[in-house]
């Protein structure tokens, strides 16, 4: 099972932390954001993980390369210029070769969502795209989708100025093959503006029910650290 982790993000809104450590590195309760995302991973069955870098990637690559777990490969993928969140895993449409369906996450957010329900969920509906979806509090900031009583996305607008309801793109993905042949081919392609409107009334949304937050602004963060310990 193959997952992709998007990791290259400059983090200017945490930015002097940023200035110095790669969004991804932030510790949260003492370990590394992307250390949380690779115990998760591997928990749920996950074995060959790809992470783009770009901000301090030197970083990067040293907490991956010190990174000990059987069983687990991590691959790394440099970009000198951001390529966008689709446009990294066109760039890398060869390493998801052979894996079926894969999963995509932003690695800059916190969860310990249950990625193996997300699985089933996308399974059982034989979605060729399915997006977990949370609650926010702030959805003009957001992707925001619709769905029907089966979880069907009806609509999807990235930040909009009048948003039709609260439930948000998550940055978490499963996608099949079928992928590859929606995303333009364009220097820089982005997931909520260039990819998922072409993908409304064939995807689908999963609802998190677990623990989930965007750590992009100081609160946040802050917040996600007082959670993480209790």
């Amino acid at each position: 099972m193959k997952a992709v982790l998007l990791a290259a993000g400059v983090g200017a809104r945490l930015q002097p932390l940023t200035d110095h450590i790669p969004k991804c590195l932030v510790p949260i309760n003492g370990l590394p954001l992307l250390g949380h995302w690779f115990r998760l991973l591997a928990r749920h069955g996950y074995t060959d993980l790809l992470v783009n870098t770009h901000h301090l990637g030197g970083q990067v690559r040293a907490f991956v390369e010190a990174w000990r777990a059987p069983g687990l490969r991590i691959a790394l993928f440099h970009e000198p210029v951001l390529l966008g969140s689709a446009g990294t895993v066109a760039a890398n449409r060869r390493f998801m070769a052979g894996a079926g369906d894969f999963l995509i996450v932003y690695a800059d957010n916190l969860t310990d969502m249950d990625l193996s329900a997300f699985r089933r969920f996308h399974v059982g509906r034989r979605s060729p795209f399915t997006i977990g979806l949370f609650e926010s509090p702030e959805p003009s900031q957001c992707g925001i989708a619709e769905c029907n009583s089966e979880g069907r996305i009806l609509s999807f607008e990235e930040k909009p100025a009048h948003p039709r309801g609260c439930l948000a793109n998550a940055g978490i993905y499963l996608a099949g093959p079928s992928l590859f042949d929606l995303i333009p081919p364009k220097p820089y392609t982005d997931f909520g503006f260039d990819v998922l409107p072409r993908l409304v009334g064939r995807m689908f949304g999963y609802r998190i029910s677990e623990y989930y937050r965007d750590l992009g602004t100081p609160e946040r963060l802050a917040q996600a650290q007082r959670d993480w310990q209790s």
